[in-house]
């Protein structure tokens, strides 16, 4: 099956309805009160020891091409330039821990035949691809999704009598939109007999190509199958489902040692499923054109109930601060686009608030956009939180308090990282005891950005310029 476009509906409707009733209104900072299924099935052991990835997508040069800001390039990636992307991750990122490249979903997706499962991603054979990614020292990750079916109606599913084709929608499967017709995908349904082997035999596929990052999108309209935009986009087979669906990739996932990142969710009832069978979920809507608009100042303010629940990576991290920490889900904040930012002091922040979240970064600049922009993402004194596992916390989880610019959190060797953001067009000025985040006494005080040791003190009085950030360790 070839999935034409995957991520341009995120840029034409930017919110989804959820559950299989509509619950569109925004909200100022409330939580998502939709009820959900329970089960005993999760991957809390699959967390221990795991961090955030560090990686590049082909995201940026898809995206232009979609949008008609590439009039050279056509939809495909070939060998050749995946050779020079490699070589050019291998050379300016890998050193930083920066340790895989990951597909998309604008490109075709099909199967040759051979397995029920994704082959091809374009032009090129995955399996050469994994290779190729290999000899560098890097890892691929894939964009794919075990409820997606790539093959023809007649592939027996793996270990079982049962054909690919028994698993789509049939007469009397319960729905949450009878009568209408799955746009763009064809699912399966979790519930009917050899759902689990399908998913299973997904994730044993990839963990026998080489891939132990599995990026699985439109999780939202799997749900309820609808989009506050579009309307109607699909059956949605309902929270049971659902649920279901997820702790049979969860199990699999577990088994086989992959990274699994939800995408579109709904997150209902508190990212209830998403928390408890996810490595990682989207937080935000989608990068698109990227910029200090995606990472503060779209929507700012305001919550859905639905996904997107945040439209600005921020609000997103803030908001959804809840669920994460250590050894817990990671919250993604999607691609970064550094080129796309105006100044040093806005490249700084958006690289600053995701390593602070516990996030990934997503580099998605290519060697010809991402101009003098290395040095943002080779900040080693800043990557090491990502090392450490650090996940810190804003000191409100509240989207309409100023207090949620302040973020801060411990390293496993005892010392804390405090961060300061100015979401503002004007000059900003903060001042913290450290009494106010759990430190008695002094600290030394060290700017990760400046590279400088700032003495010692109980307090910090920060004054930053619009669109700025300052970030400090401290240490006794």
């Amino acid at each position: 099956m070839k999935i034409l476009s995957i991520d341009k509906i995120l840029l034409a409707t930017a919110l989804l309805i959820g559950g299989c009733s509509s619950n569109d209104e925004p909200k100022k900072d409330g939580n998502n009160d939709n009820t959900g299924g329970g089960s005993e099935v999760t991957i809390e052991e699959a967390r221990r020891d795991v961090k955030a990835p560090l990686y590049w997508s082909i995201y940026e040069y898809c995206w232009k091409i979609e949008q008609g800001q590439d009039h050279v390039n056509k939809m495909d990636f070939t060998e050749s330039q995946w050779d020079e992307i490699i070589n050019y991750v291998s050379t300016n990122l890998l050193p930083y821990g920066y340790d895989m490249l990951c597909t998309d979903g604008f490109i075709s997706m099909t199967s040759d035949g051979t397995t029920p499962y994704m082959t091809d991603y374009g032009s090129m054979k995955l399996k050469k691809l994994v290779a190729k990614c290999k000899a560098k020292g890097l890892k691929l990750g894939v964009y794919d999704n075990p409820l997606w079916i790539h093959c023809g109606d007649g592939m027996p599913v793996p270990g079982t009598s049962v054909k690919v084709g028994d698993l789509r929608y049939r007469q009397g499967d319960k729905v949450c939109n009878p009568g209408t017709n799955d746009l763009w995908f064809g699912w399966i349904v979790a519930s009917h007999n050899g759902a689990k082997e399908y998913i299973d035999g997904f994730f044993k596929y990839y963990s026998e190509l080489g891939v132990d990052y599995i990026r699985m999108d439109f999780l939202s309209w799997y749900e309820d199958g609808n989009d506050r935009g579009m309307g109607k986009v699909g059956r949605g087979y309902g929270r049971d489902c659902y649920e279901k669906a997820l702790q049979y990739i969860a199990a699999a996932a577990n088994k086989y040692k992959v990274f699994t990142s939800l995408v579109m969710p709904h997150c209902f009832n508190g990212a209830e499923l998403e928390a408890k069978y996810g490595n990682m979920f989207r937080v935000v809507a989608d990068t698109g054109n990227g910029t200090w608009k995606h990472f503060s100042e779209n929507g700012r303010g305001v919550s859905y109930g639905t996904w997107p629940n945040c439209n600005n990576m921020f609000d997103g991290f803030v908001y959804w601060s809840k669920v994460s920490g250590r050894e817990k889900v990671i919250l993604d904040g999607d691609f970064t686009r550094l080129n796309t930012f105006s100044g040093d002091s806005e490249k700084q922040s958006v690289i600053t608030m995701q390593l602070m979240a516990g996030g990934p970064i997503a580099v998605a600049d290519m060697p010809n956009t991402m101009g003098d922009n290395l040095k943002f993402y080779q900040n080693e004194e800043l990557l090491a939180l990502n090392k450490d596992g650090f996940v810190g916390q804003p000191l409100s989880p509240s989207l309409i308090d100023s207090k949620n610019r302040i973020w801060y959190g411990q390293m496993s060797n005892g010392d804390y990282v405090v961060a300061f953001f100015n979401r503002d067009a004007k000059q900003v000025s903060y001042n913290l005891n450290l009494s106010d985040i759990g430190i008695s006494g002094k600290m030394k005080v060290r700017d990760l950005w400046q590279h400088n040791d700032e003495g010692e003190d109980d307090a910090l009085s920060v004054t930053l310029p619009a669109h700025a950030c300052k970030v400090v360790r401290l240490s006794k």
